[in-house]
């Protein structure tokens, strides 16, 4: 068990580590990536928010495979009334989350799913640095929208940092979704990092195969809050 979580963990950071989007084109990216191909501005407030690295952009396989665009395929299949908004970015820090949090909340937003720090824990970044930016970002999240539900897509630190830091690391995911009763997946890509048939000839991003496992491991998380919402809207 510990060999396959280190594996795990080795290949989640390893698969968000390409060259992140130039600042000024990061606002940009994320508005045109909606899960409908349509701008930000065009999106209703029944919006799932993405916020997240390569492993949300699709990095290698691009969007229309990505696990935020599967979803969204299980939401129309469910005749949910949902519009996923893909808001991932290659390279992506919890700090540049955090730079664009602003711009992306100037459209209203029902759900957010969070995945961000895969970039931090490959950097060795300070973890009470990435605790903090993750929390401004569910704070500003909150204050602008008090209903929106929010969950919070776990990663791992690589074990080569030492077991203080990857415990550290690990541990703000659940403290963060506690904070703000947020849903918490552990670990995004449990059971696809490490696997080959699941990653590409890289083998670190997950192909349209994984992409398609992560998607089941988070529409089980999130299909019961968007069932519950979506009814009360009715």
């Amino acid at each position: 068990m510990r060999r396959i979580i280190a594996a795990l963990a080795t290949a989640a950071l390893f698969g968000c580590s390409e060259r992140p989007a130039p600042a000024d084109n990061a606002a940009n990216s994320a508005a045109d990536a909606t899960g409908n191909g349509g701008s930000a501005s065009a999106v209703a407030s029944t919006t799932v928010l993405f916020l997240g690295t390569s492993l949300t952009a699709g990095y290698g396989v691009g969007a229309d495979a990505a696990f935020p665009a599967l979803v969204q395929q299980r939401i129309d299949a469910d005749s949910l009334p949902f519009t996923v908004s893909n808001a991932g970015i290659s390279g992506e820090t919890s700090a540049g989350g955090l730079r664009r949090i602003d711009w992306l909340l100037q459209n209203p937003v029902d759900v957010l799913v969070l995945e961000l720090g895969a970039n931090d824990g490959l950097r060795a970044l300070n973890v009470d640095s990435l605790r903090s930016n993750l929390d401004i970002i569910l704070e500003r999240t909150r204050e602008k929208y008090p209903d929106a539900a929010i969950i919070i897509a776990g990663m791992q630190a690589p074990p080569n940092l030492g077991p203080p830091y990857t415990a550290r690391f690990q541990k703000v995911y659940p403290d963060l979704a506690s904070k703000y009763d947020a849903t918490l997946i552990p670990f995004l890509l449990n059971g696809v990092a490490g696997v080959p048939r699941l990653n590409q000839e890289d083998g670190i991003h997950p192909n349209p195969e994984g992409h398609r496992m992560i998607a089941d491991s988070v529409w089980a998380v999130l299909r019961p809050v968007l069932v519950g919402r979506g009814r009360a809207k009715q």
